[in-house]
C-alpha cells in the first residue's frame, strides 16, 4: 500500500468490516484535527476482533485485558505551529458493539466516538486521570457535533 500525505485508510485484520461513508469520515477527522492545530499526515484504522486486539494489548502494552481501542502514535515531533499526526488505530468491533449496548447508544455512534477518540489521542489528549477523561469526553462530544455538520 502506498503512503500518501493526508491519507486515512480503513483496513481490517480478522473481521469482515468496513465503515460506511469513508470520504465523509475522512473529512470529519481532518476537520477535528484542524480544530486542535493538527494535520493528518498518515492514519490507518485497523478493525479487528477482541482476540486480535487482546494479543496486541498483551504484546505491546503488557496488559491482559480486552479493550475497544489501541492507538500507536508515529507522529514526528516538530516545532511548527501545527502538528502533523501519523499513527495506527486498532479498534475491536466486538468491543464497540458490546459498549454500545452497555452505554445504551447506537453502534454507529459508539464506533464514531471510538474512532475520534484515537484521533484525539494523536492530537495530544490523554485519558489516564479523571480530569483527562472528562476533557477527552468533552472533545469527543464536540467532534461528534462536527460530524453532524459534515453529514
Amino acid at each position: 500500500m502506498s503512503k500518501t500525505l493526508g491519507a486515512i485508510n480503513f483496513l481490517k485484520a480478522d473481521v469482515a468490516f468496513a465503515p460506511k461513508q469513508k470520504n465523509t469520515l475522512r473529512l470529519w477527522m481532518q476537520k477535528v484535527a484542524k480544530l486542535h492545530q493538527c494535520r493528518i499526515e498518515q492514519l490507518d484504522f485497523i478493525f479487528c476482533s477482541d482476540d486480535y486486539l487482546l494479543n496486541i494489548n498483551q504484546q505491546f502494552l503488557a496488559h491482559d485485558t480486552f479493550t475497544d481501542i489501541i492507538t500507536f502514535d508515529y507522529s514526528v515531533p516538530s516545532k511548527a505551529a501545527s502538528k502533523d499526526i501519523a499513527g495506527e488505530i486498532y479498534i475491536s468491533i466486538e468491543r464497540v458493539k458490546e459498549n454500545a449496548n452497555t452505554f445504551k447508544t447506537s453502534y454507529v455512534n459508539e464506533l464514531h466516538r471510538v474512532m475520534i477518540h484515537g484521533v484525539l489521542h494523536l492530537c495530544g489528549f490523554k485519558d489516564k486521570k479523571a480530569h483527562e477523561q472528562a476533557a477527552m469526553r468533552k472533545q469527543e462530544d464536540v467532534a461528534l457535533k462536527v460530524l453532524e455538520s459534515v453529514i
